[in-house]
């Protein structure tokens, strides 16, 4: 897949899955814009072309349109918008303010939103598209992030509703991620052993890598996927084990996971 020539803007691009996309894009052969909070200490860089940054409050309406209209007039085109920016903290549900509660559906759900509408005129003009970065909480009970869940079922709806709207100009599609590998797994999912065990509770019996993730934005940002459009791909590793199977004669089933390689990345 050669996206040399084309123009790729990437979400909260700075680290995590978001690192990931930019560096499966420049791979590619994609000139890559992203943006965040804070510059990473290093810019990914592929065959001498090295991805700009710039600081953006993805919430904020007026700083999306100005970075978005940036790109268009330095790089003369915007071809791919990846909205990955997101996440939330853990907490119980009646803990939670309603600013809080607020502030999370923003950088899940609103700042998507705000992007994808700042992002249509160039978008069209180049036949583009949008990936949206979702969740399997989207789909499945989410205790602890029940209102980042909620959000992100949000964005797969808008992602679904704009892939009609918006079509045959561009094409809308979604990623929706299960659980990933990257540099704050541990405060998410505690300690090795504690890693290990949460790996065997998936099928293919690890995380997935933010690599593999990018590598789908990819594929769908190709001309393979032409005719995609609407799509949610999940990159779950086939999702959970029936919680039932462990308490039924055929137990033995989940226990497979065991002698599987859990290594980060492993694509085998």
């Amino acid at each position: 897949m050669d996206f040399a020539g084309k123009v790729v803007a990437v979400t909260g691009g700075s680290r995590g899955v978001g690192r990931g996309v930019v560096e499966a894009f420049l791979d590619a052969g994609a000139e890559v814009e992203f943006c965040g909070r804070a510059e990473p200490e290093t810019l990914p860089a592929r065959d001498g072309r090295t991805a700009s940054f710039r600081p953006v409050d993805v919430r904020d309406a007026a700083q999306n349109q100005a970075w978005i209209d940036g790109i268009a007039e330095r790089r003369g085109r915007l071809d791919v918008l990846v909205n990955n920016v997101g996440g939330s903290p853990f907490g119980r549900f009646e803990a939670g303010s309603p600013r809080y509660f607020q502030a999370i559906t923003e950088i899940n759900f609103l700042s998507a939103a705000v992007a994808t509408r700042a992002a249509f005129e160039p978008l069209r003009a180049h036949r583009g598209s949008v990936i949206n970065i979702t969740s399997i909480s989207a789909r499945r009970p989410s205790p602890g992030t029940a209102v980042y869940g909620a959000a992100k079922a949000a964005l797969e709806s808008l992602t679904r509703s704009l892939a009609v709207e918006w079509a045959p100009e561009i094409r809308v599609n979604a990623v929706s991620s299960g659980l990933v590998h990257t540099e704050s797994a541990v405060d998410h999912y505690g300690t090795p052993e504690q890693y290990a065990e949460i790996a065997r509770t998936i099928p293919r019996g690890r995380l997935a890598s933010p690599q593999e993730l990018g590598a789908v934005c990819v594929m769908l940002a190709s001309p393979f996927s032409a005719h995609i459009t609407g799509a949610i791909v999940p990159v779950d590793g086939g999702g959970e084990w029936p919680a039932f199977l462990t308490h039924t004669p055929n137990a033995d089933i989940v226990q497979q996971a065991d002698r599987l390689d859990i290594t980060e990345g492993n694509p085998s």
